[in-house]
């Protein structure tokens, strides 16, 4: 997969500048990550443009992650002096405690409020992130009811609005903002299988081929079981000649899976976006890509 990928389009420059103007109206920052991937998918420019604004960092999609590894990106985030939680907005788990962080956040400025008047002071959040991070999917959740709209794929929401809770919570949406460009082919590769950038935007063979070796390398059982197939002691593709045992497995696994056309030949682009689709559904397991 290449590195020069143009997934930084002008409405994400826009958002970005957008967002430093509504910061003013909001008292707290809900910033959303994949869980599976809380590096990659945590946005570095959201730091020079929140400031000092108190901030809640949500591990979003816990239910598709390792909840081992959840547990360790937890606790780093604790050290480092970061509030953090894990939550499954799809299924509204974890938002009772999202909502009692955020009061006991703001007891001070809630009691400044009432002291001059103002009992009852609804506290304000503005939600960021980066795109398919499940922003919209949260916002329904503390809502109560289909407040944002929502969608598998990254770029859904095109602009801000206030959305009102039964508590008093008012939220702010915001579009999905990526970053300019991207640290490491690994972290590309990890935004691109979590579907945060469009599909359209890399040839998705070469993506899903990709994201076979990673998971592989740290889900081989989940690999094996999903996909029927006999995994090699090892992959050296060293003095092998044309053969290519990752890309022999691939077509493998296209194969177990029906992915054939006429002539028996494996459809790698069908197979390519079943596999992708595995991961993203949690079809393969509970899989997460990185570690603290």
């Amino acid at each position: 997969m290449a590195n020069d990928i143009n997934w930084f389009p002008g409405h994400m420059r826009k958002a970005l500048n957008e967002m430093r103007e509504r910061l003013k109206l909001v008292d707290i920052v809900y910033e959303t990550c994949d869980c599976r991937i809380p590096f990659s998918s945590r946005n570095p420019e959201l730091d020079k443009i929140i400031g000092g604004k108190p901030r809640i960092v949500i591990l979003n999609k816990a239910d598709l992650a390792d909840p081992v590894k959840t547990s360790l990106w937890l606790s780093y985030f604790e050290e480092q002096g970061i509030k953090a939680v894990a939550i499954e907005a799809s299924h509204k788990k974890g938002v009772d405690k999202l909502y009692q962080m955020t009061e006991d956040i703001l007891k001070d400025k809630l009691a400044n409020a009432a002291a001059k008047g103002r009992v009852g002071r609804q506290m304000r959040a503005i939600v960021v992130g980066c795109p398919n991070t499940g922003k919209s999917t949260l916002i329904n959740a503390l809502a109560g009811k289909k407040a944002a709209v929502t969608g598998d794929r990254p770029g859904v929401t095109k602009d801000f609005k206030w959305v009102t809770t039964p508590g008093r919570l008012e939220l702010m949406d915001m579009a999905g903002v990526l970053w300019p460009r991207i640290a490491t082919r690994r972290s590309s590769l990890c935004l691109a299988m979590c579907g945060s950038v469009k599909d359209d935007v890399s040839d998705i063979v070469s993506t899903a081929f990709d994201s076979m070796k990673i998971l592989l390398e740290l889900y081989p059982s989940l690999i094996s079981s999903r996909y029927s197939v006999e995994l090699p002691e090892s992959f050296e593709t060293e003095d092998m000649g044309y053969s290519d045992p990752y890309y022999d497995l691939f077509l493998e696994m296209g194969k177990k899976r029906g992915c054939v056309m006429s002539g028996g030949r494996v459809d790698e682009d069908r197979f390519a976006r079943l596999l992708l689709n595995d991961f993203r559904e949690g079809r393969i397991g509970r899989i997460t890509l990185e570690v603290p």
